[in-house]
């Protein structure tokens, strides 16, 4: 007898404290690669009201005095919308403050040789659920999120402002996907709407376009929790302090696969939270891609300053095709060069790619070099 369960995932618009933190994190990494490709960043902003402060170590050519990140910042914060004084936190007013400082040699050394910039174990994964492979709920999470940049950004008269964060529930049956449960969606806005203005625009602009994309699942009887509290005036930096990295499991798979812990934004990819991150998630995306299994995680361990990998783990959930195990997936995977250099080479990763990674997770995207699929031949 089938069974029906349940499972949520979040996702959290750009103008989210956590995301605009991320954001000017991921720009100063872009600004420095542009510049030098070598560049060595380890970047983290805190941002709150009126005040970004920028911290963290780096090795590079490029400038980086307080006016250059400064400029940086202002820029990241105004293309995402913080443009008006009366938010409290705006690109043109707030006060920001630089603490990039040189990188470790302890560190550097490692690296230096082609190793791991720190130890620790990343995860990827991919299932045939939607057509990017990532876990429906995510994916639904996202394109509302999506939706609500393009909507506030066209008709800016709306009303809506940057904050916001999206809430899927998905129903599935003998786990596969079946209906749409539940959307709960908060989006900041001007005080001069009223909240039945907000659910109207949230409903007609970003709900229905989005529901629309899944003719298959059942959303007849899908539950609606907009701004769930009332009201949603303060918000941004100024309603919640954002941190860099604090948004992992929407910067993922949604909670769907298990993570590493370790967060992406505003490293260069010597580091393996990010690069190795990157890479199980590109070759898990080709393992399904190539009809291998219906959904596979991967899990790879470096220690710092190790080229090759401690280990590699594959996981297809008892999906894998007829004939094929896991055991011989992974054995597939370890006969390629794991190494941060390969990984870097491959996915071509030493360029200003970053700051997008800022909106919408960094999964699923097929801009993003790590979402090719051009492995399938080799491993079928």
């Amino acid at each position: 007898m089938s069974q029906i369960h349940y499972f949520t995932s979040e996702s959290v618009g750009e103008g989210h404290p956590d995301k605009v933190a991320d954001a000017i994190s991921d720009a100063v990494l872009d600004h420095c690669l542009a510049t030098d490709r070598l560049s060595r960043v380890a970047c983290e902003t805190l941002c709150t009201t009126d005040l970004v402060v920028v911290a963290g170590e780096v090795t590079t050519s490029a400038r980086l005095d307080s006016e250059t990140v400064r400029s940086i910042a202002r820029g990241v914060i105004a293309e995402i919308g913080y443009t008006d004084p009366a938010m409290l936190f705006s690109a043109d007013t707030c006060n920001i403050y630089n603490y990039l400082h040189a990188q470790s040699r302890d560190i550097a050394m490692g690296v230096d040789h082609g190793g791991a910039g720190d130890q620790g174990m990343m995860f990827g994964f991919a299932c045939d659920e939607t057509p990017e492979l990532m876990p429906l709920p995510i994916a639904i999470a996202h394109r509302l999120t999506a939706a609500h940049a393009q909507v506030r950004r066209a008709e800016p008269a709306l009303g809506l402002r940057p904050d916001a964060k999206s809430q899927v529930t998905v129903a599935y049956e003998s786990g596969r996907p079946v209906a749409i449960d539940t959307l709960v969606f908060s989006t900041q806005h001007v005080p001069e709407i009223s909240q039945a203005d907000v659910h109207a625009i949230v409903k007609e602009r970003i709900f229905a376009p989005v529901l629309a994309l899944f003719p298959e699942l059942d959303g007849s009887r899908v539950r609606h929790h907009i701004n769930p509290t009332g009201n949603f005036e303060i918000g941004g930096p100024h309603g919640d302090t954002g941190l860099t990295g604090r948004k992992i499991i929407v910067d993922t798979y949604g909670g769907y696969a298990r993570h590493g812990g370790g967060a992406f934004s505003g490293k260069d990819p010597t580091k393996v939270d990010r690069s190795a991150a990157y890479l199980c998630r590109y070759l898990a995306k080709n393992v399904v891609a190539a009809g291998l299994a219906r959904k596979c995680e991967i899990q790879v361990a470096y220690a710092i300053g190790v080229a090759e990998p401690v280990s590699v783990f594959v996981d297809t959930f008892g999906t894998a095709a007829a004939g094929i195990d896991d055991a011989a997936i992974a054995t597939k995977l370890k006969a390629l060069d794991l190494t941060p250099k390969a990984i870097i080479e491959r996915l071509d990763l030493r360029r200003p790619i970053y700051r997008d990674t800022a909106r919408n997770g960094h999964f699923g995207n097929h801009a993003f070099p790590w979402e090719r699929t051009d492995l399938t031949k080799e491993l079928a």
